[in-house]
């Protein structure tokens, strides 16, 4: 369990800087891997799209991720990316929506995500189902599963669903308060298993934070069971979630957190927000991101050291 972070920023041994871009090495990794540490994999990574058909409140412009989602398609579809994973909230109605204008707000902004012709993995955040059922999610994105893992090359990729209540009853139609979330005893089970199979470096999404004090309004209440499980593993390279609408990059116990900043928050293209990631088999990754994302902590090079 945490105890006290320090706000401190650091590089540790572990990590470098090239070329303006933070290398994130695994644990025993040796000096300077990248573009040397064999296979490697690029994927896209957006987060809390928070589409809807309706107008701007404070700095939420809904409409707006209608064209900065075009925008991002066609970035990185020049790019040619093995796939793209969203991290959560793709679609955010009012909170006098229904469950049909939220259902055609998936349907919208699906249709424009789709152009990016490569497979698409969705992770739960609260606001798609603030309206709908999981099922009627799931079943607009055509995912049949809210958490999964899947191979892609020489890694693992395991897909969270932290959107549970602390009683375990699973998030449907706006049945829970945001702040409430839970990986439950048999999907935490089910996390153990899977990281036992796998012989492969794994790259773990979820929606909500797991780097933060079980306490913390943003954080998944079990955070620190979660942690216990990706660290009793010895296979998980990294961590990458939304949630927060901020930049943000941890390191605890030798596993780095990765918070990216919401595609939602800012008026018009110059407040896009999207990133291209670089795993390499050695373990090492690198953010090349784009709009708001160039200003991540992985991109400029700078790394909050968390102590545990």
């Amino acid at each position: 369990m945490l105890s006290s972070y320090d706000e401190k920023v650091a590089i540790t041994r572990r990590d470098f800087i090239r070329n303006g871009s933070l290398f994130l090495l695994a644990p025993g990794v040796g000096k300077f891997p990248f573009l040397s540490g064999g296979e490697s994999i690029l994927f896209g990574v957006i987060t809390d799209v928070h589409y809807a058909d309706c107008d701007a409140r404070g700095t939420r412009n809904y409409r707006d991720s209608k064209d900065k989602m075009l925008d991002a398609v066609d970035a990185l579809a020049k790019r040619k990316p093995s796939f793209c994973v969203c991290l959560g909230d793709l679609i955010d109605g009012p909170a006098m929506s229904s469950p049909a204008v939220e259902a055609q707000n998936l349907t919208t902004i699906k249709a424009e995500f789709d152009r990016l012709q490569v497979p698409h993995k969705f992770v739960l955040g609260n606001h798609c189902v603030a309206q709908l059922t999981k099922k009627q999610f799931l079943d607009g994105v055509k995912q049949p599963k809210s958490y999964f893992s899947f191979d892609q090359g020489d890694f693992h990729f395991v897909i969270l669903d932290a959107c549970f209540r602390k009683d375990g009853v699973s998030y449907d139609a706006g049945n829970f308060v945001w702040t409430d979330t839970f990986i439950p005893e048999p999907q935490l089970k089910w996390l153990s298993e899977d990281l036992k199979k796998t012989k492969k470096k794994t790259v773990v999404f979820c929606h909500q934070r797991l780097d933060l004090a079980d306490t913390n309004d943003g954080a998944v209440k079990n955070a620190s069971s979660v942690r216990a499980a990706l660290e009793d593993s010895g296979k998980v390279i990294g961590v990458f979630m939304g949630h927060s609408h901020v930049n943000e990059l941890n390191r605890i116990n030798d596993i780095p957190y990765v918070c990216l900043h919401s595609m939602v928050d800012g008026a018009g293209l110059p407040n896009n927000a999207y990133s291209l990631l670089t795993v390499v088999k050695d373990g090492s990754m690198r953010l090349e991101g784009f709009g708001k994302h160039a200003k991540h902590p992985m991109v400029a090079g700078s790394l909050k050291q968390v102590l545990t």
